[in-house]
């Protein structure tokens, strides 16, 4: 691929990333309740499934995935369902104030993966990209596979620095909340903020 498209498919893919949405919202939420358990996992789904709407992209069917309305609209609710639940156990479950160095309770590698995967598929800013917006920086039709590996590792490696950046910035603001009553509006100000991307979401 010709340097200055992948350069401006990065820029592209990096403003669209970046910009905040559901899934920088669940990372946020994510981290600032849990801290860095379970990121990996939680990441590594956001890059497969911008993998995912990138592949139907480039190998020509976007068509079938617009065609597929029945099965992308229950994968749109089902991260909407996943949204409100982070909402609800932001708002709902008590206020544990976690020491230096204290790790909270695992959870599952596997749990988080499929929360992060389904939440990309269903986000509808992920697909208007990668369906709509992607065809005008690339030239999907005559992509070969060295170009679409390129694309791939970009892929990869802008949005797991730009997830991570955000997960940073999470973390640092957690370490500030001390007392419980502080870290009890944090939690209820972020699960406000994730209600309303679900809305956002379930209403597009």
């Amino acid at each position: 691929m010709a340097l200055h498209g992948l350069t401006l498919f990065c820029l592209t893919y990096f403003l669209a990333t970046a910009t905040p949405g559901p899934g920088i919202g669940a990372i946020l939420a994510r981290v600032l309740g849990r801290g860095t358990e379970g990121l990996v996992a939680f990441i590594a789904g956001y890059v497969v499934g911008d993998l995912i709407w990138f592949t139907l992209a480039a190998t020509g069917m976007a068509m079938l995935a617009q065609t597929a309305h029945s099965l992308f609209v229950v994968i749109k609710y089902a991260g909407v369902a996943y949204l409100l639940y982070l909402a609800y156990r932001l708002w709902m479950v008590p206020v544990e104030v976690v020491a230096e160095g204290q790790a909270p309770p695992p959870q599952r590698a596997p749990r988080l993966f499929i929360a992060s995967l389904t939440l990309t598929l269903g986000n509808p800013k992920v697909m208007i990209f990668f369906l709509a917006l992607l065809p005008t920086v690339l030239d999907l039709t005559k992509m070969s596979l060295a170009a679409f590996m390129e694309v791939a590792a970009a892929i990869c490696l802008i949005l797991t620095t730009v997830l991570s950046i955000y997960a940073g910035a999470a973390m640092r603001a957690r370490r500030l909340f001390k007392s419980v009553r502080a870290v009890r509006w944090l939690n209820r100000g972020t699960g406000t903020v994730m209600a309303g991307a679900a809305i956002a979401v379930a209403t597009r």
